[in-house]
């Protein structure tokens, strides 16, 4: 396929990339097999060790909430801005981190953004709880830079080994961030709640992270021949794309209510008398629940094509949200959080395929899960404070269930939308 024919990509090759993906030329050489092989499967694998220690670490940060705000060190917004802060970067880094991938240097990439991180992690560990600007620029700043100069690129280098099952490798490498998901709240909390105290069980954690990140390094590798392979990705092309511009702006708003309960439901837990310990278990169950939910929409979207799967999975998400406020129950909660991390996950896993099925060319797909990721940052970064300052010293959960549940539901519609209008 001549690649300047491919870059004035025509409407009806647009729809058919809605409906179904795009078909990337990716080159197989004798000593790269594409869809298999080990090159292929150790970068898969490394890939989920990124994202468990870095999204998946992410997704703990409902735990420090817990603490911070019942410690009264800061309101629930202010708190909220240490981990929307992380969010932000972790999506935001990615653009830079993007374009290195492309250029070839996803293991450069790789060592720096490991040093950052368990730099900062160890930070964190040193800051006084009671001092808000070190807890910020430790864990907000630095774990947040961190984490998105490794997980983005760990996620788009799969572009580069995997073709007809693009969309499931991608869904194995998010499900990383399930496994962090179950794996850290339970140690935090456990940690926390013991004699080791803070300080130590952030440590320990930290000696965790380091350990995983070192045989990721070791197991990801991108594909040389993919680096020159067509022309060098054009941002302008990129910024043109209109499918591709409305997904990206969509997720943006989907990102001020989708975090909403990794942030929250374990505060709402507590608040709402449910038990400590099944309260303290919620977020781990509720990233459990995400592992088939990062898996199965993956396999569907190789099938039927990512947007066709996006816009349904969204729906549900929008309505879980607004069945919060029937939820006060043990049994309630429970339901609820395994529900939603299935369904949460699948949106999380299916962005990614729906940027890697818009790209002309492999070299492409790290750089637009770049301009993807940022524009979503933003929304990350406020999302959660707003959710905090909508809930108030009083904590009156009507509110911020009302904003996060919205901010889905008319992103829901607009996807369906730009699916009925092609």
């Amino acid at each position: 396929m001549d690649t300047k024919t491919t870059l004035q990509i025509t409407l009806q090759e647009q729809v058919e990339v809605l409906e179904k993906g795009f078909d990337l030329p990716l080159p197989e050489t004798p000593s790269h097999r594409v869809d298999g092989g080990a090159r292929a499967w150790c970068t898969l694998l490394g890939g989920v060790l990124m994202a468990t220690v870095t999204f998946g670490y992410v997704n703990a940060f409902g735990v420090y909430q817990d603490i911070y705000t019942r410690s009264q060190a800061a309101t629930a917004s202010n708190v909220s801005w240490i981990g929307s802060t992380q969010l932000f970067f972790l999506f935001a880094m990615g653009l830079p981190a993007g374009k290195l991938l492309g250029m070839g240097y996803l293991r450069q990439t790789n060592l720096v953004g490991s040093l950052i991180y368990v730099f900062s992690l160890f930070m964190v560990s040193l800051a006084h709880t009671d001092t808000y600007y070190q807890v910020y620029l430790s864990q907000g700043v630095g774990l947040g830079v961190g984490a998105g100069l490794l997980y983005v690129p760990a996620v788009a280098v799969q572009a580069h080994h995997w073709k007809r099952r693009r969309a499931f490798a991608m869904g194995v490498v998010v499900t990383g961030s399930s496994l962090g998901g179950i794996i850290f709240p339970i140690m935090l909390n456990r940690l926390f709640q013991s004699s080791v105290g803070f300080e130590w069980g952030v440590r320990a954690s930290a000696f965790v992270v380091l350990g995983l990140l070192i045989m990721a390094n070791l197991l990801m590798s991108d594909n040389p021949s993919v680096k020159g392979g067509g022309e060098k990705p054009v941002l302008k092309n990129i910024l043109t794309d209109i499918p591709f511009m409305l997904s990206s702006f969509g997720v943006f708003v989907i990102t001020w209510g989708i975090f909403f309960p990794y942030f929250y439901v374990q505060l709402f837990a507590v608040l709402h008398g449910v038990d400590p310990s099944i309260a303290f278990y919620s977020l781990a169950i509720m990233n459990a629940a995400g592992l088939p939910g990062r898996v199965l929409p993956g396999i569907l979207a190789d099938r039927f094509g990512p947007f066709n799967i996006i816009a349904p999975v969204l729906l549900v998400n929008a309505a879980l949200i607004f069945a919060l406020f029937g939820v006060s129950a043990e049994g309630g909660i429970v339901a609820f959080v395994v529900f939603y991390g299935a369904f949460s996950g699948a949106f999380m896993t299916l962005w990614a395929p729906c940027a890697a099925a818009l790209a002309v060319h492999p070299n492409e797909v790290g750089i637009r899960f770049g301009v993807g990721y940022f524009m979503s940052a933003f929304g990350t970064l406020i999302g959660a404070p707003i959710d905090g300052a909508l809930l108030g010293k009083s904590f009156l959960w009507s509110k911020p269930i009302i904003f996060s549940g919205a901010s889905i539901f008319q992103n829901y519609e607009a996807f369906v939308r730009l699916n009925v209008a092609h």
